[in-house]
């Protein structure tokens, strides 16, 4: 599979793979006080073991809606299809984190992973302890949300999420928070053994079992595969409240799906398979399969960095992706942008004292959660936002292609 990406060695930290546009990995490591080089963790940590330990408090971004965000996590399992990649473990199982809409002061703070999810990711990405990022204090990550908050009464629309290949759910949980405080319920969807680890219904966390050889994935397999398991999910939401106690807060006839990287792919992947998602969002992620002209005629945004997804950039499946499209859409790049500037690894990365790109980590947050929204409110609720007519001075950064 060809590598149409390059990340730059000073947007990478090891906090979750450094996934390129087509889905494909490497870990990767810098060190707050050294000059950053992309290298394998496992060649620069012993170095970087030498340096003063750090503190590391993460906070991610408040949300900026009226409504607090409540957080519940629920376990499903699909016994229609064993899990693809480790068939030996039996029927799929996926672990899902709910965001809805709640009401401010209700709840108590959620934490932004289990610990032992936060393990997997500085086991895998051998982190340091000179950088302070621990399983206890990635684990304790301030995230505004809040276990057993009150919901707030009415139905609303229903948007899934899916995080870049390798990186788990929580990685997209500024964004879903944001959307819960707009008025959405959110689906943070874990793809087990695609990730640094989601903890399952019976305590276990098991690693990620494709990661380590990217170059023999087929990224269009996967892709379909996580839309299997996107519309499992969203069988499971709108048949009844078995799965979900607050299943009632949904409203079954407006689903949108957004994705980073591979999420992207998956998220246009499920809008092919699944007429039920009616709007879908593709951040910085090369499209697998890229659509056939007729199969996606509902609304699409893709939103990209410049540097990587301008029109005519050298991923040609947007402009593939584009020509096919049949619907409303909108294709805008951020200037400055990295590709983690898209979820909650820039902003961390920024906490744990490594460089940050051209486009300050909270700015790449800003922009994301405003669009993003924008683009829902007027697909799922009809609501007008100028923001997606054209330039905004308020957002020099974001350049409309087309």
């Amino acid at each position: 599979m060809k590598r149409n990406r390059r990340i730059s060695a000073v947007a990478a930290l090891a906090l979750a793979a450094l996934v390129t546009g087509t889905g494909t990995g490497f870990a990767a490591t810098t060190t707050p006080s050294a000059t950053p080089v992309a290298t394998h963790a496992f060649d620069t940590a012993p170095a970087a073991a030498t340096a003063p330990t750090r503190t590391f408090h993460g906070t991610l971004p408040a949300p900026t809606g009226p409504y607090a965000a409540g957080e519940e996590i629920i376990h499903l399992t699909d016994t229609s299809r064993l899990d693809p990649w480790v068939p030996s473990s039996g029927p799929r199982q996926l672990t899902v984190t709910m965001v809805y809409p709640a009401v401010p002061g209700t709840g108590t703070p959620a934490p932004y992973m289990t610990v032992a999810e936060a393990t997997g990711i500085t086991e895998r990405r051998k982190l340091p302890a000179s950088t302070g990022v621990t399983p206890q204090t990635l684990s304790s990550v301030t995230t505004h949300a809040f276990d057993g908050a009150r919901p707030q009464r009415g139905k609303h629309p229903l948007v899934l999420l899916s995080a870049a290949s390798e990186n788990p759910r929580m990685m997209l949980t500024s964004l879903a928070t944001d959307l819960a405080s707009h008025g959405y319920v959110v689906a943070l969807v874990g793809h087990t053994y695609e990730d640094s680890g989601e903890t399952l219904a019976n305590g276990q966390t098991p690693p990620c079992a494709i990661c380590d050889h990217p170059e023999t994935i087929d990224f269009d397999a996967e892709a379909v595969s996580r839309g299997r398991d996107v519309s499992f999910v969203i069988d499971q939401l709108t048949h009844g409240n078995t799965a979900w106690r607050l299943a009632h807060l949904i409203d079954k006839h407006e689903i949108g799906m957004a994705g980073h990287s591979l999420g992207g792919a998956a998220a246009a992947a499920t809008m092919i398979a699944d007429p039920r998602v009616r709007a879908g969002v593709n951040m910085d992620g090369s499209f697998h399969p890229v659509p056939m002209p007729g199969q996606i005629n509902r609304p699409l945004l893709m939103l990209g960095t410049a540097d990587n997804h301008p029109v005519g950039g050298h991923d040609t499946t947007w402009g593939q992706a584009w020509a096919a499209l049949g619907g409303y859409k909108k294709w805008l790049t951020v200037a400055g942008a990295d590709h983690f500037s898209f979820s909650d690894l820039d902003v961390l990365q920024e906490q744990a004292g490594f460089p940050a790109g051209p486009l300050s980590p909270e700015r790449g947050v800003v922009i994301t959660r405003e669009y993003v929204t924008a683009f829902f409110d007027r697909t799922l609720k009809g609501i007008h936002s100028p923001l997606l007519d054209g330039p905004s001075p308020n957002n020099p950064e974001v350049l409309f292609q087309s």
